[in-house]
């Protein structure tokens, strides 16, 4: 019997099923959605920051418990935490899932525009809307 599989929301560079399969998991059912009330921050890393307003575009992607875990252990991934959030997939259907965000906000001084334009690309050949990839930057 194999283990349930619960969606996660992915934001950043998780959205490109590829990177995801490089990381050691299968991932199933890759959606595009959006959840409202969260900004994208991108400092040394990307986050999601809680903001009246705003939306961040991503992915929902089903994965097992054990799959997630293993991501976000990874050397540098540390400081990431599941949260619940609601998505809206793109068609408007809401979907529980869970998100991985910094335990902090990055620091205004933090930059890496490298991730922002290896973002902005995934976004690009994912299809989101080109005025949201526009808005990256690297900090």
């Amino acid at each position: 019997m194999s283990e349930r599989r619960i969606d996660g929301f992915f934001y950043g560079l998780f959205m490109d099923v590829g990177v995801l399969r490089n990381s050691g998991v299968v991932p199933v059912n890759p959606r595009k959605a959006y959840v409202d009330g969260f900004a994208l921050r991108v400092g040394n890393r990307a986050t999601l920051v809680s903001s009246a307003g705003a939306r961040a575009y991503g992915m929902l992607i089903a994965l097992t418990h054990q799959e997630l875990e293993r991501l976000y252990s990874a050397p540098g991934l540390e400081q990431y935490r599941a949260e619940p959030v609601l998505a809206q997939r793109i068609d408007g259907s809401p979907v529980p899932a869970l998100c991985y965000n910094l335990l902090a906000e990055p620091r205004p001084d933090e930059r890496n525009p490298d991730y922002a334009v290896r973002l902005q690309r995934v976004l690009r050949e994912l299809g989101f809307p080109a005025g949201y990839v526009n808005s990256i930057t690297g900090g």
